[in-house]
């Protein structure tokens, strides 16, 4: 367990504007940009890798919201986490939802499942067998990891138009200067610079970006870190990924989720679809990270491309559960005691048993941090206690740390109104779509926008099935949910004429108005070589009956019980599974998504153009 300690009570900014409060320029200290450009400015600094990002926009007709995902290690020292993120207006701050990334994610993460056809071998079989295949990963994990950049200017200082503080983070606004200034403002302030990120920061500032740098707050807990929302007016969202090449790891992985009217895609970056041959689907999918590596790679979208996972109904997130109805600020203001304080959290609900394993812990992922503030007790003394004998708990609390006003009012809003705010999104916005790239450091050249792209269908479907048929001579084949069969001899998946198979089945673009435009087509290609396989292996035969009855499978890393898609459709059902990803990864501290842009949209409406 962490060391809880007294923590000075932090002023909460949960609506947006310039009448927040400044900060004391005196009051610095050194900080990491983990997970983005620059590192802890100490004697022993050393490069933080970026592994990847989550991050959602909402966009409405007048302005985008960007929820930025924000993933750590619980052992990185709090004072550490720093970064800076590229901005083309002054946006407004506020606190975002965890619960609302860990709904959207495990929703609408995609999986490969299959089910299977027994020919019948006897007079006895019903011509079926029970065709339950174990369920395995069927996607890359869901766990956004979000990275973190900080950023150095020219030769004159940047002007600070806004100082202020939003849950657990000190933010700054930069304006104006040059790379060189920004590099000595944020050196001065306790960041450390990387030469290598001057001339990047220069082409931001010559495209008008201002700086937001961000981080925690002075003696604040990993705790209590949370997402931080970003609005600002425009319609086009982007992701400024320059910056991020200095310190990224090799095929980074990016998650863009959307909220809106519409399906969103990338309005300068190609979209892939994936070559179904090339996904091992014995195996569940188990190389579908793979393969979108080696699809977006592909000669015509050359590392710049989204694969796109889901746009359909919002309606699959659950839009209830960020906020529990009995959960009372207002029942702490007039609280004097610790143990008084420990009955109402328990009584409310704040504190009790999780799942899975039904340990006692706070139920909103930001309690136990809001306790390490207010309820303060020995770094020996075990949480559970709390639950099992809750006046030993109190009487080990540190009393002068105790603020009921405040304790309400971070409760209010660090937990309530993001709450509210996510179960507003999700009833408000039809459509999501979530799109997923990755990006090695020598292709983070480029940063990617994206539209809202009304006229195209809704890809919804999550559990992509094919049908795995085996006869009684030993004959194996699986047939994909488009229709092609291939045969599997030996019981693998086949990797047909490896130096010619394609990895993508198309690439395309895709406008705001109008069709896709196809660039690149695989499809005739791909028919060809699986013909010829099927030729030489022994063609695939058809089966003489329906598929088994649906069935849950489960397997895999991070995995939960099977999802079937379509179950109800005569003749076929589906065993597969939804990975859900680690919260962080192990062993990196990771703040998420430092990549955020905010760029106002160029252009009238249904006009973009994409740049080479």
């Amino acid at each position: 367990m962490m060391a809880w300690r007294s923590i000075p009570r932090v002023l909460m900014v949960t609506t947006l504007g310039l009448g927040s409060a400044w900060l004391a320029p005196g009051l610095v200290r050194p900080a990491r940009a983990c997970g983005g450009t620059f590192c802890d400015a100490g004697p022993t600094a050393m490069p933080v890798e970026q592994t990847g990002e989550t991050i959602l926009f909402v966009v409405d007709p007048t302005h985008v919201e960007a929820h930025i995902q924000i993933a750590y290690d619980p052992e990185t020292e709090a004072s550490q986490f720093a970064w800076v993120v590229p901005v083309t207006a002054l946006p407004e701050f506020s606190v975002g939802s965890q619960l609302l990334f860990d709904s959207l994610l495990s929703a609408s993460v995609p999986s490969y499942g299959r089910s299977t056809w027994n020919e019948p071998c006897d007079l006895g079989d019903e011509g079926n067998g029970d065709g339950c295949d174990e369920g395995g990963d069927g996607a890359a994990d869901t766990g956004g990891v979000g990275e973190k950049l900080d950023i150095g200017g020219g030769s004159e200082d940047p002007e600070v138009v806004l100082a202020t503080t939003v849950g657990a983070f000190e933010v700054f606004v930069l304006d104006g200067g040059t790379a060189d200034g920004v590099m000595t403002w944020l050196g001065d302030n306790g960041f450390q610079q990387d030469a290598a990120a001057l001339p990047i920061l220069e082409e931001y500032l010559a495209e008008g970006h201002l700086f937001v740098a961000f981080r925690l707050a002075n003696e604040a807990e990993v705790s209590e870190i949370h997402p931080i929302v970003l609005r600002y007016e425009g319609s086009e969202p982007c992701v400024p990924i320059r910056l991020t090449r200095i310190a990224a790891k090799d095929d980074m992985e990016i998650r863009a989720l959307f909220l809106g009217d519409y399906r969103f895609a990338s309005s300068n970056y190609a979209h892939v679809t994936l070559n179904p041959l090339k996904i091992d689907w014995l195996a569940f999918g188990a190389n579908y990270r793979d393969v979108v590596a080696m699809a977006i790679d592909a000669p015509g979208a050359e590392g710049h491309a989204f694969v796109t996972e889901y746009a359909g109904p919002s309606a699959i997130v659950p839009s209830v559960g960020f906020v529990e109805p009995q959960w009372d600020p207002e029942a702490f203001r007039l609280v004097e005691s610790p143990g008084d304080a420990i009955e109402i959290i328990l009584d409310q609900g704040l504190v009790g048993s999780v799942p899975p394993l039904g340990e006692c812990g706070g139920t909103h992922p930001l309690v136990e941090g809001l306790l390490a503030r207010y309820l303060p007790v020995p770094p020996e003394l075990p949480f559970e206690l709390l639950c099992e004998d809750p006046l030993s708990y109190a009487n080990q609390v540190d009393p002068l740390a105790w603020d009921g006003n405040g304790f309400a009012d971070d409760l209010v809003a660090r937990i309530i109104e993001p709450g509210l705010h996510a179960e507003e999104l999700l009833t408000t916005w039809p459509t999501l779509t979530r799109l997923y790239t990755m990006l090695s450091p020598n292709e983070m050249t480029q940063d990617p926008m994206f539209h809202a792209t009304p006229e195209l269908p809704e890809q919804p479907d999550l559990t992509i099935r094919g049908v795995r048929n085996q006869f009684c001579d030993g004959h194996t084949n699986l047939g994909l949910p488009d229709g092609r069969l291939v045969t599997t001899p030996g019981g693998v998946w086949p990797d047909i004429a490896p130096d010619s198979m394609p990895w993508a089945e198309t690439i395309a673009f895709l406008p705001a108005a109008g069709a896709p435009v196809i660039e690149v087509d695989n499809r005739e290609t791909i028919d060809a070589l699986l013909d010829e396989w099927n030729a030489m292996v022994g063609p695939p035969r058809l089966p003489t009956s329906p598929a088994s009855p649906a069935c849950d499978g489960s397997g895999g890393v991070d995995s939960v019980s099977g999802t079937t898609a379509g179950a109800d459709e005569p003749g076929s059902s589906g065993c597969g599974c939804r990975s859900r990803g680690p919260a962080a990864p192990g062993g990196m501290a990771l703040l998420g998504l430092a990549l955020l842009g905010l760029r106002r949209r160029r252009g009238g409406p249904g006009v973009s153009s994409r740049s080479s």
